[in-house]
């Protein structure tokens, strides 16, 4: 049985799905989420293979294009994507290169279950939701990153990305399709800038295609080039739209650290002037960003970034209310080496994942019986060298450019997927479509080769980047250093975590009472987690974050009963 609760972007009236399809008695019936951006060319090849269409939806091209092609359909589409098709014979499942789309799957004794959320799966009556303690391990020294493949809940798993899965009577058969290839980059600093301009210029143009209303994220760094290259193809009639959001008081409590040096509201602003964009800057509350703590749960399905999850679930339901496509500019750091580990020594030698500064803390929030039992520090070690081990190499690299093309693919395997599935979550949560440029593969596959003095060209961070986007963006954005998404400092913010913690420990039903150490939680919030003052996951979670993120653990497990086995 196949179902689907579709988001019509294109062709809303003749898009509707499951679509069934059938050509020379082959038949096929199709459930997709996502978009492909070279519909066009996709549906002129397969005209000139004799097939017709009813439709201008790209679900049916993609479904002629399996019947056509098979699995070798997968290397001629551009987009987002996780799919099923059913031919009578075999279920063939896939997912996008990048994996901005999400896909998880169960086997059974008869089968298999599947589907885009892991909800979708666990209300299946046969599915029960539990942790082993490989499950409770990944959570508590991965999340809110998570192993490739595996789904965390007991015999759960994840298509990865640039995979797919056959099944038939013969069984299952999960294989690769794509893969970054390390080759030696032979074009100059100049030719090199002015492919990148053109690769981003042709991938904005290629995701501005839709059927219903569109805009753009507009942060106050170089990510802006996206509302940017949009302007330039929009026309008179047809004004371009910005959305960025801040925090209640932010004005007041910012405070500049070495991630979020100073605010961005100076910025977008130029950005918005230069281009002439229609701007909504959105505020929201800190009640707000409290309120949608347990909806972000709800959109996640696992414990996620705190306060970074619920603005963004916010922020996707007020954009929402003016469009249903949306640009925006993750990635950028990841394929271009923006963050510090890139580029400091200390963080690149390190063998552990860079972003994760917080083993020790993490293992000190369990109890006694479960340190015994969680190895965290192992586990997490162990996925960081399988996923090292995996690293397409270059032939010959050694020292410092071998371990940096390592970094790249770590941050593009863990780190990107994580900010990727954390922007499809919230967003489709709001039913909102988030597109990303920076995730187009070639783009990928061209930037995964170019040595490292290049992208960091004039000694810049994502330098080369930077002379690629000269002449788009005015240069106080352009030369701005790296910003993230913008969180609160208000102090509000961290008593009304604090609360919220404060009647979980009062809850003697609390699932977390089980693994937690009691006392040391008391503590932690008592302190309002102060001596956290360095992020324990990426960039901006720091001391409240992880009050909010412990209080996100104990309501996944309340809302999915989840039980530890």
């Amino acid at each position: 049985m196949l179902g689907h609760t579709r988001l019509a972007v294109i062709d809303p009236s003749g898009g509707s799905q499951p679509m069934t399809r059938t050509h020379e008695n082959r038949t096929g019936t199709i459930v997709y989420n996502g978009e492909l951006y070279n519909t066009d060319e996709v549906r002129k090849a397969l005209t000139q293979l004799g097939r017709t269409f009813t439709t201008h939806s790209d679900t049916e091209v993609l479904l002629h294009a399996y019947l056509a092609w098979g699995e070798a359909c997968l290397e001629r589409l551009n987009g987002i994507f996780a799919f099923a098709v059913w031919d009578g014979e075999r279920l063939f499942i896939a997912r996008d290169r990048l994996g901005v789309k999400p896909l998880f799957y169960k086997r059974t004794s008869s089968g298999m279950i599947f589907g885009s959320e892991i909800k979708a799966i666990l209300a299946h009556a046969d599915v029960e939701a539990s942790l082993t303690e490989t499950g409770l391990t990944e959570v508590m020294s991965l999340s809110p990153s998570r192993t490739p493949g595996f789904g965390v809940f007991d015999g759960l798993e994840e298509l990865r990305p640039a995979h797919y899965l056959s099944f038939d009577r013969n069984g299952f058969n999960v294989q690769r399709y794509w893969q970054v290839k390390s080759e030696v980059h032979q074009a100059n600093a100049e030719e090199t800038a002015g492919a990148i301009h053109d690769l981003l210029k042709d991938t904005v143009e290629r995701q501005l295609v839709s059927d219903v209303p569109s805009l753009h994220f507009c942060p106050g760094d170089i990510r802006v080039h996206l509302p940017a290259f949009a302007a330039n193809t929009r026309t008179a009639e047809a004004p371009l739209h910005t959305f960025s959001i801040d925090y209640e008081d932010n004005d007041l409590h910012f405070k500049s650290n070495a991630f979020q040096p100073d605010d961005d509201q100076s910025y977008i602003e130029k950005m918005t002037d230069a281009f002439g964009t229609v701007h909504h800057r959105k505020i929201i509350t800190i009640d707000q960003l409290k309120d949608h703590l347990k909806d972000a749960v709800v959109a996640r399905d696992l414990p996620g970034m705190a306060d970074v999850d619920s603005s963004l679930l916010w922020f996707s339901k007020e954009i929402k209310k003016q469009a249903t496509v949306a640009l925006s500019g993750e990635c950028a750091d990841e394929i271009f080496g923006g963050y510090p580990w890139f580029y400091k020594k200390e963080l690149l030698s390190r063998p552990l994942f860079p972003w994760m500064s917080s083993l020790e803390l993490r293992k000190g929030l369990l109890n006694e019986k479960w340190k015994k039992k969680l190895p965290l520090e192992e586990y997490a070690k162990a996925r960081y060298d399988k996923t090292i081990a995996e690293t397409p190499h270059l032939d010959g690299e050694t020292g410092e450019d071998r371990q940096r093309r390592e970094m790249f693919y770590l941050n593009m395997i863990w780190f990107m997927t994580t900010l990727l599935d954390r922007k499809d979550r919230m967003s489709m949560a709001a039913s909102l479509e988030v597109r990303v440029p920076f995730a187009d593969h070639r783009l990928v596959e061209y930037v995964w080769n170019i040595p490292w003095e290049m992208k960091r060209y004039q000694d810049r961070e994502k330098g080369l980047l930077r002379k690629a986007l000269e002449g788009v963006l005015p240069n106080d954005v352009l030369y701005r250093k790296k910003s993230p998404y913008p969180k609160t400092h208000h102090p509000k913010y961290t008593e009304m975590v604090a609360a919220l913690c404060e009647q979980m420990l009062e809850d003697r039903d609390a699932p977390v009472h089980e693994f937690l150490d009691r006392t040391v939680l008391t503590e932690l919030v008592r302190t309002r987690a102060k001596k956290v003052d360095t992020p324990f996951f990426g960039q901006l979670m720091t001391g409240p974050q992880l009050l909010a993120y412990i209080w996100q653990m104990n309501e996944w497990m309340k809302l999915h009963n989840v039980k530890i086995k």
